[in-house]
C-alpha cells in the first residue's frame, strides 16, 4: 500500500506539472466568462418563464372575475323570475368563481414577486459580469506584458549565461585571425627577398626560366629566330647547286668527243 500510495502521490505531482506547463490562465478566464454568459442566460430565461406563468395567472384570475360577475346577475335575474333554486346555484358557483380569484390573486402575488427577484438577480449578475469581463481583459493584457517580459529576460539570462563561451569564441576568432595575418606578412616578405623563387609557380626553376625566356623573346626574338631558319635552309640547298655546277664546268659537252678523236 506504501508503494502503491506514493505511486499514486508521484504520478499526480508529475499530472500537475504537466498541466501547469500546458495551462493558459486567459484560456482558463475566457472559459469562466462563457460560463458566466451561460448561466445569465439561463436567469433571463428563467425571469421570462415566471413572467409568462403570470400573464397566465392573470388572464384566469380576468377570467374568473368575469365569471363570478355574470353568475351573480344571472342569480339576480333568477330571483326576480322566482326560481330561487336557480338563484341559488348561480349564487354557490359565484362564490366558488370569487374563492378562484383570491387564490390565482395570491398565485400572481407570489409570481409577481419571485419575478422581481429574478430580475434584480439578473441584473446583478450582469454587472458582475461585465465587471468580470473587465478585470478579466486587464490580467490577461498584465499577464501577456509579463509572458513577454519573462521571455525577454530568459533570453537576456541565457545570453548572460554564454557570454564567457561568446567571449572565447570571440577571442579565438581574433587569435586565428592575427596567426593568419602573421602568415601572410612572412611569406610576402620572403617572396620579395627571393628566398621563395618558386611560390606559386608549377614546374620549378626550369619552368620559371622558361616562361621568363618567353616573356623576353617578345614578337622581335620570334622574326630573328625565323630569319635565323631561313639561312640555315638557304645554306642547305645553296650546297648542292654549287656541287652540281663545278661538276659540269670539268666535264662539259665537246670535251669527251676531243679527247676520243685523238689518237
Amino acid at each position: 500500500m506504501s508503494v502503491t500510495r506514493r505511486i499514486r502521490t508521484l504520478f499526480s505531482v508529475k499530472a500537475n506539472k504537466a498541466l501547469d506547463r500546458v495551462e493558459d490562465p486567459r484560456e482558463l478566464l475566457d472559459y469562466s466568462y462563457t460560463k458566466q454568459l451561460a448561466l445569465a442566460q439561463q436567469v433571463r430565461r428563467g425571469v421570462a418563464d415566471v413572467a409568462t406563468s403570470r400573464k397566465r395567472v392573470q388572464r384566469q384570475r380576468d377570467d374568473q372575475q368575469q365569471l363570478a360577475g355574470t353568475l351573480e346577475r344571472q342569480a339576480q335575474q333568477a330571483l326576480r323570475a322566482g326560481r330561487e333554486d336557480l338563484a341559488r346555484e348561480a349564487l354557490e358557483r359565484r362564490n366558488t368563481a370569487v374563492a378562484e380569484v383570491a387564490r390565482l390573486d395570491a398565485e400572481e402575488a407570489s409570481l409577481q414577486a419571485e419575478e422581481e427577484k429574478l430580475t434584480a438577480a439578473s441584473h446583478r449578475l450582469q454587472k458582475q459580469i461585465d465587471d468580470f469581463r473587465v478585470r478579466k481583459e486587464t490580467v490577461k493584457a498584465g499577464y501577456t506584458a509579463a509572458q513577454a517580459q519573462n521571455g525577454i529576460n530568459e533570453a537576456v539570462a541565457g545570453i548572460s549565461e554564454g557570454s564567457d563561451d561568446l567571449g572565447g569564441a570571440m577571442q579565438r576568432a581574433l587569435d586565428k585571425t592575427e596567426e593568419m595575418q602573421a602568415r601572410a606578412s612572412a611569406l610576402d616578405e620572403l617572396t620579395a627577398s627571393g628566398a621563395l623563387p618558386n611560390a606559386g609557380l608549377p614546374g620549378g626553376p626550369d619552368a620559371l626560366g622558361s616562361e621568363l625566356d618567353a616573356l623576353d623573346s617578345g614578337p622581335d626574338g620570334g622574326v630573328e629566330a625565323e630569319l635565323a631558319r631561313m639561312r640555315t635552309e638557304l645554306a642547305r640547298q645553296s650546297a648542292p647547286a654549287e656541287i652540281e655546277e663545278g661538276r659540269d664546268q670539268g666535264t662539259g659537252p665537246g670535251t669527251a668527243p676531243e679527247q676520243e678523236a685523238k689518237p
